[in-house]
């Protein structure tokens, strides 16, 4: 229970950052960069009566039944939530401020901020087997029978967005537009890299017995042991061996320093772990 509240605030945090995002940035200088708000972008400024909101919540409704009958019902569930969550964010935001400016002058500036913020959002939608609805489902579903990265999967669609967007608001935009989602498929990978990056960690230390005892009852984690002998002074050591998350990590560390400030540890950071407690081996 507690990590399914969890999971919801940071799918809310997510969601609120591509909102952010696209309204605030995106939109004020009509970037399409993509996807169904880049969509939403062009047809408000070809038709104004129709909301970005509005439009975004009519075509993720087609779009979510897709995903859930060739994903499943549980992404399905997380992305109608991610969907409805940032079209109304936004519907919201049009409320508050009606009339948005640019921040800056520099369209360049406006897209790589714009960009970075909805990325970042994206991507951490998507680690939570979730997605942000619209194009971003035919990128999860590209994704999950090909195997390519889930951000080149979503530039795949996105390229429709781009050409429309430079028939609509000329070759310059949608230069700024084909910029836009080449930097949004490489954030949204790199996020994802990011967030499943753990630490191997092997440790020698003449308190063994406590810091096996602290990784498996406190951690929740489980380790391995094996036996070997020093080159040094030629005696027999036991070396544990676990796979732990940043967070995980560090509280290891600091109980190491606690019971044996003399220990050895060797890290290194690994980007995919599969199996039991980790990513599904399917």
């Amino acid at each position: 229970m507690k990590k399914n509240i969890y999971d919801i605030l940071i799918l809310i945090f997510a969601c609120f950052l591509v909102a952010f995002g696209t309204y605030f940035f995106l939109a004020p200088c009509n970037i399409a960069a993509g996807g169904i708000s880049g969509a939403a972008i062009i047809v408000n400024s070809i038709f104004p009566s129709i909301p970005i909101g509005l439009f975004m919540m009519f075509v993720e409704i087609f779009l979510f039944i897709i995903g859930i009958i060739i994903i499943g019902p549980v992404f399905g569930g997380k992305t109608i939530f991610c969907s409805f969550s940032i079209s109304g964010m936004i519907l919201v935001m049009q409320k508050v401020y009606p009339v948005v400016k640019p921040f800056s002058k520099d369209t360049l500036m406006q897209l790589i901020f714009g960009i970075l913020i909805c990325g970042a959002g994206m991507g951490i939608v998507f680690n939570k087997n979730a997605s942000t609805g619209g194009t971003d489902i035919i990128g999860k579903i590209i994704n999950k029978y090909t195997k390519i990265s889930i951000g080149k999967c979503v530039l795949i669609p996105d390229i429709i967005v781009v050409t429309a967007a430079s028939i609509v608001f000329g070759i310059d935009k949608g230069m700024y537009s084909i910029l836009g989602i080449l930097l949004n498929a490489t954030i949204i990978d790199r996020v994802i890299l990011t967030l499943n990056t753990y630490k191997h960690v092997a440790i020698i230390s003449s308190n063994g017995t406590d810091i096996k005892n602290y990784i498996v009852d406190v951690l929740d984690r489980s380790a391995t042991i094996y036996y070997a002998k020093g080159a040094y002074k030629n005696n027999d050591n036991e070396v544990i061996t676990t796979v732990l998350n940043r967070k995980e990590f560090l509280k290891l560390k600091e109980y190491i320093v606690k019971v044996d400030d003399r220990a050895f540890i060797t890290v290194n950071e690994v980007n995919e772990v599969l199996g039991e407690g980790f990513s599904s081996i399917l």
